[in-house]
């Protein structure tokens, strides 16, 4: 199955359960905290961590130069502190420093840092200015290739820096075999060599154990983790004792020997390219000159002994978020003596990372806890005695790997695990409460749940789903609103089912966790698709369900016949040109039906039935074929689930270029080309008044669901388990919230 999406790791995710327990005669500070985990990567950097588990892993030992407040809102003023109200109460929040935002008559827009004077890292070393200006230039570095987007901020200069230069390995892969080696400045003969039999020869074995890999950290194994079972578990029948090479052979045989085929449908995450210089490095990450490129970044200005101004080519409300950086230290991360920031070098030589590079399983920083080692599936850490915001009580922190959801909670119920958060399924409610005596917090877990960052969706590709080739016609919307009309009356049922109380349906296409979110009490507020061709509301407050699924129908069969459909005595009988009478969706169910929306497609189905339309389900075992699917636009609806951000910005999804920027890239799915969309996302963009972009966003959904290309299904809620027996629950941060988990004040915890 291909991870599409890389998560955003703000609260505690997964893990795996060995058992630790305390030595006799230990103090209490001694005895560690343990949190339960997912498998870890091991890629423990700041700046190249690829999943949320190792992400909190290096999160212990670092701190960023922002910090933001329970609602995701930045801090601007974090060294004497900004007091912020939550439910309630009053929160003082502080960070590393304070930030003044200027926007300046001709577009530009400055953001001047000053830093707190007395923070050091955990090795004693001062932080200074220095140490974000070294961190910014790496994640600027023209070969940096990890997941942050800092470098694709409208940071003046950003673009001259980073043009002329790239990675000796992608410039061979540019290049390609073609006829052979030619003679060139920017690579040898012996490195064309290497390059291109590594590519034909060992790849392949690569790209087959980085699926065997993401196979085993997602627990898709029954009982085994071979490389046969992860192959089975892909879609392929192989030997039981057969090697990488074995699996990458038969992934290119099912494509009729078409490599690169086989490589853009059953991908995990990476190409034979990519792989090829991640498995060689060294020079061939190394970046060579190819052109013009400057020797700085103009925008990235160093204004005092401990202030730098940031200089943004136009306004972005989205900005704030990347300039918020790590504070990476230079003398552990880099080479001081490669700093000079007049004569334009900045803790490394520019193309050439490997310094960093070299110390991604060791991260150093100024956080909370000191990194130890990681042994046998477990992280230690220790307290880090000079963090700046006081020393932790609770002096050893270890994070555990657990394998299953089960190990997890159980590890919780036995004693080796303090705190972790199992799938919240009904399973695990059910287990708690039972240990509990019957509530779901007791004398043995207590139980925090979240809003997740993200929510689910039925999505429809309005270039497939349309009439006469016209997606963006009246006619079009109303052939897709025929179907979402009958889709959105299911949801609460089947949200339901599969969720309980653990999940509720939302009407607009946005996480409820989000501040632009639209609220029941907003005036124009609407229930997604709940009115029929001529405008009219289909539901009354006294209506049944029954009588509710009836008027849908009916009010489908309008919308169809807007679009151009011949209706006759409740049927629909033809389909205008370019449209049909059956249409395909898929459902990444594991071909059992397990998905929070399947029973929205199984009960819509049975009744589009009965009116002649035919809608067929196509539940996936592999859910990497919809994402190959999508891509190349073979897909006419789907169930999935968007991953969110702080900032509720849309370009990404729904912007679809205007001549001037490029389309979001994730537009390829729904295929929405609106002109005024485009303006409002760019407009609420260019604004930090939060009441304008609120305004412009909830304009932006309403013709998202004018479009009627996502249904908004369900948002569900994410748990975190204490153990009630060994950890002071009054230690825990209070009012945990979605935007600040249990951990952003981990220097309080303790345990009993």
């Amino acid at each position: 199955m291909k991870n599409t999406i890389k998560l955003v790791a703000l609260l505690l995710v997964a893990v795996m359960c060995l058992g630790i327990f305390a030595a006799c005669g230990k103090k209490k500070n001694d005895t560690p905290l343990v949190v339960g985990y997912a498998p870890f990567n091991e890629k423990f950097s700041p700046f190249f961590s690829e999943t949320a588990y190792d992400q909190d892993v290096w999160a212990m030992t670092q701190i960023s130069l922002l910090t933001s407040d329970r609602t995701g809102a930045v801090i601007e003023k974090g060294i004497k502190g900004t007091t912020v109200a939550y439910n309630g109460t009053d929160y003082t929040y502080y960070g590393p420093a304070d930030l003044t935002i200027t926007e300046n008559a001709d577009g530009t827009v400055y953001y001047d840092f000053v830093l707190r004077d007395d923070i050091v890292f955990s090795d004693g070393e001062k932080l200074t200015v220095d140490d974000v200006i070294f961190s910014m230039y790496v994640l600027s570095d023209p070969t940096y290739d990890g997941s942050s987007t800092f470098f694709a901020q409208p940071i003046l200069g950003m673009n001259e820096y980073r043009s002329g230069m790239d990675s000796r390995g992608n410039v061979i892969l540019a290049d390609g075999k073609g006829e052979g080696y030619v003679a060139n400045d920017l690579y040898t003969e012996e490195q064309y060599n290497e390059f291109w039999d590594y590519y034909d020869n060992k790849a392949g074995a690569d790209f087959a154990k980085e699926i065997c890999d993401y196979c085993i950290s997602k627990g898709y194994n029954a009982s085994t983790d071979s490389v046969a079972a992860c192959a089975a578990n892909w879609g392929f029948k192989i030997a039981e004792d057969a090697t990488y090479a074995d699996f990458w052979a038969a992934i290119v045989e099912a494509y009729g020997g078409d490599v690169d085929e086989a490589v853009a449908v059953e991908s995990a995450g990476h190409d034979l390219g990519q792989l090829t210089i991640a498995a060689l490095a060294g020079v061939y990450m190394n970046g060579v000159q190819t052109g013009e490129s400057a020797a700085n970044i103009a925008g990235i200005q160093k204004t005092g002994a401990n202030s730098l101004r940031v200089v943004l080519t136009e306004v972005d409300a989205t900005a704030i978020y990347q300039l918020g950086v790590t504070i990476a230290p230079m003398h552990y991360y880099g080479d001081k003596a490669l700093y000079d920031y007049d004569n334009n070098k900045f803790g490394f030589t520019k193309g050439d990372l490997s310094i960093v590079r070299a110390k991604t399983t060791q991260p150093m920083g100024a956080g909370p806890y000191k990194f130890v080692k990681f042994a046998d599936g477990v992280v230690y850490f220790e307290a880090n005695e000079k963090y700046f915001l006081g020393a932790p009580k609770t002096k050893y922190l270890n994070f555990q790997q657990c394998l299953t959801d089960d190990d997890k909670l159980n590890g919780v119920l036995t004693g080796t695990i303090d705190i972790t958060d199992p799938s919240f399924s009904n399973d695990t409610i059910n287990a708690i409460k039972k240990a509990n005596g019957g509530d779901l917090n007791g004398a043995k877990v207590t139980v925090n749940t979240v809003d997740n960052l993200g929510y689910g969706y039925i999505g429809m590709c309005a270039t497939i789903m349309n009439v006469g080739g016209e997606p963006a016609s009246d006619a079009s919307k109303n052939l897709r609103k025929a179907f979402a009309t009958v889709l959105a009356v299911y949801r609460e049922l089947s949200v339901d089912s599969y969720y309980g109380d653990r999940a509720s349906v939302i009407n607009y296409p946005i996480s409820n966790t989000s501040w632009a979110a639209p609220q029941a009490t907003d005036e124009g507020y609407k229930v997604a698709f709940s009115v029929d061709a001529a405008g009219n509301d289909i539901y009354t407050s006294t209506m049944s369900a029954e009588e509710k699924y009836a008027a849908a129908l009916a009010a489908s069969l309008t919308f169809f016949e807007a679009a151009g459909y011949t209706v006759e005595n409740g049927k629909v009988t033809a389909a205008p040109e370019g449209a049909s009478l059956e249409y395909e969706a898929w459902i990444p169910a594991d071909g059992t039906g397990d998905h929070p929306s399947f029973m929205i497609l199984t009960e819509a189905s049975k009744a589009f039935e009965t009116i002649g339309i035919t809608l067929k389900i196509k539940d996936l075992t592999n859910s990497s074929e919809l994402w190959t699917a999508l891509q190349a636009n073979q897909v006419a609806m789907w169930c999935a689930a968007w991953g969110a951000s702080v900032d509720p910005d849309m370009y990404q999804i729904y912007f679809s270029g205007d001549g001037q920027k490029e389309a979001g890239g994730s537009n390829y799915m729904y295929k929405i080309d609106d002109a005024e969309l485009n303006k409002l996302i760019l407009q609420a963009r260019a604004s930090t008044n939060q009441a304008y972009r609120k305004a412009m966003y909830k304009a932006c959904l309403d013709i998202v669901v004018d479009w009627a290309v996502e249904i908004p299904t369900y948002q569900r809620q994410n748990a975190i388990i204490f153990s009630t027996e060994r950890v002071n629950l009054d230690t825990i941060t209070p009012d945990i919230t979605t935007f600040y988990g249990w951990m952003a004040e981990i220097q309080n915890t303790q345990l009993k």
